[in-house]
């Protein structure tokens, strides 16, 4: 890896406007001293993440821990450029190109449409790839059946556990015949988790009712609609979707039923319960993948994407009070984390 000046930039710039933000030239000028550092090489990663919610926020602060555990550290022998594409693809390919004109030493995509814009963006470059929060790596063409890379990119994958879901659902809601699942038709992680949850409710007792939008103006009214046909609502980690939590949270208390999340912090803004994982683990291990990537240890095409196996139950009892809904004592005992609060960020 090539060496590069010392320096911290840390510049984040939301929506479209990726050129030109001064106060990351500001950042990087009252910061430069502090950065410098004579022994070994230095390196510029550009973080592209597709959306502002909690989830991603923190695979990316887990992706710089796992980077940190490695020895590449802000302040000392990284800087990092961070773009927000604001939940837009067409964003989130600028981000990319930017990059690339850059010559980053590696991009790091969070979500799987920052992913697929920096592989086509990389394609024609040696700058490797480091994605996390892909839920299906396969179906975005970002690695083969066997998991090997499609290219100079590999990362992880947040892929849902469907079943582990579907049973805690049936367990809270023993007399629910339909889950409503929206989510953006565009995004691919999506579309393919629908199909197995479609392919699995069935062994539960549950028909899944799917309701598909096309950008986060939709949601309001394909929340309420969604809200009046089904008994429950569950997410995905559908970016768009999430992004307008509020909203489909707003929609479903109005009809007095719950919503389950996917991982800890839709628990936390409000929905009922989640068997999810833990995103900064997630954002570690790919922090720990793109160390050896940096140090020239391995390269990113000869790495196949990695999943994080565990997963655990999130409760929140506040949200179940204001749907008057009591949980088994012993369920929520069993959680490796109850609210009894609903913090909306």
């Amino acid at each position: 890896m090539k060496k590069k000046v010392l320096a911290v930039l840390l510049t984040v710039c939301m929506g479209a406007a990726l050129v030109g933000c001064g106060s990351g030239d500001k950042a990087a000028e009252s910061t430069n001293a502090a950065a410098e550092n004579s022994d070994g090489a230095s390196y510029t990663i550009g973080i592209s993440q597709f959306a502002e919610h909690g989830s991603l926020d923190n695979c990316r602060e887990g992706f710089l821990e796992g980077l940190k555990e490695a020895g590449i550290e802000e302040g000392k022998n990284l800087t990092v450029d961070l773009q927000n594409a604001q939940a837009d693809t067409g964003t989130a390919s600028t981000i990319a190109e930017n990059f690339v004109s850059k010559k980053m030493d590696m991009i790091c995509a969070i979500a799987t449409p920052s992913a697929m814009s920096a592989y086509n963006s990389c394609a024609k470059t040696d700058i490797p790839v480091i994605y996390t929060a892909v839920s299906d790596p396969v179906e975005a063409e970002l690695a083969s059946q066997d998991g090997k890379p499609a290219g100079n990119i590999t990362g992880t994958s947040d892929a849902l556990p469907v079943t582990a879901q579907l049973k805690m659902i049936r367990e809270i809601m023993p007399d629910a015949k339909t889950i409503g699942i929206m989510y953006t038709t565009s995004e691919t992680n999506s579309v393919s988790t629908i199909a197995e949850y479609k392919k699995e409710a069935g062994a539960y007792g549950f028909e899944i009712v799917e309701s598909g939008i096309s950008t986060i103006a939709d949601v309001p009214l394909a929340a309420a609609d969604l809200a009046g046909k089904v008994d429950c609502i569950t997410n995905l980690t559908d970016n768009t979707v999430v992004s307008a939590l509020q909203t489909v949270l707003d929609e479903a208390n109005k009809a007095g039923i719950p919503v389950f999340g996917s991982e800890i912090e839709q628990v936390k803004a409000g929905c009922l319960a989640s068997m999810g994982i833990d995103y900064v683990e997630l954002g570690k291990q790919t922090g720990a993948m793109a160390a050896k990537v940096l140090k020239g240890e391995a390269k990113a095409s000869d790495l196949n994407f990695e999943t994080i196996s565990e997963y655990s139950l999130y409760v929140n009892t506040a949200a179940a009070g204001k749907l008057s809904m009591n949980l088994d004592d012993a369920f929520v005992a069993g959680a490796a984390e109850s609210f009894d609060e609903i913090t909306v960020a």
